[in-house]
């Protein structure tokens, strides 16, 4: 999904981002996206046929948006440079890294993010995907914002002890480890 084919870009990857899901909520609303997985040129095509009247937002041309770059000049350029159409091979591991998302989200012990404190003896045996998981879904909840995978990193480096024992986090936030705890101050 867009999301998913962007957010890796970034450095959110496993973010649980949701591109590319075709049922998705933000809120409380719930977004239902029955054509996420037919082709442009297959839509087209059904509007010509069925002599449909068609709109295009005309904010799909602009370049302001990060996907709208992807659409309109890196894709094209990586298909020029490799001389083939990589949309499909760019869908079908969207499509993979989604399931994937959503088998190491059944895994990740939701029940270590919802104290106020990261217990290090709990979260240091966990595989590091599972930690950086527990640690992303921990600060969000906390509402950290601009995780990305450096700050997950860097507080993930928090479980091995020593030092630092402090992590300065976007927009003057912090993260402590102390008597075997990572904290929020």
């Amino acid at each position: 999904g867009k999301r998913l084919r962007l957010g890796w870009l970034w450095g959110r990857a496993g973010g649980g981002g949701g591109g590319g899901r075709d049922l998705g909520n933000h809120g409380a609303l719930t977004m239902m996206r029955p054509l996420l997985g037919v082709w442009r040129s297959e839509i087209d095509q059904y509007v010509a046929q069925q002599q449909l009247k068609f709109r295009e937002d005309a904010t799909n041309q602009e370049l302001v948006a990060r996907r709208n770059q992807m659409r309109h000049k890196i894709i094209p350029w990586l298909e020029k440079q490799l001389g083939r159409n990589i949309r499909a091979t760019i869908w079908r591991a969207a499509t993979v890294l989604r399931e994937e998302e959503d088998f190491l989200e059944t895994l990740t012990p939701i029940g270590l993010t919802k104290s106020k404190e990261l217990n290090v003896a709990q979260l240091r045996p966990l595989p590091p995907a599972l930690q950086r998981r527990t640690i992303r879904r921990w600060l969000t909840q906390r509402g950290v914002p601009d995780l990305g995978f450096p700050v997950v990193e860097e507080v993930r480096g928090l479980l091995a002890g020593g030092a630092p024992a402090r992590i300065n986090l976007p927009r003057g936030a912090h993260v402590r480890r102390r008597a075997g705890k990572i904290f929020l101050e």
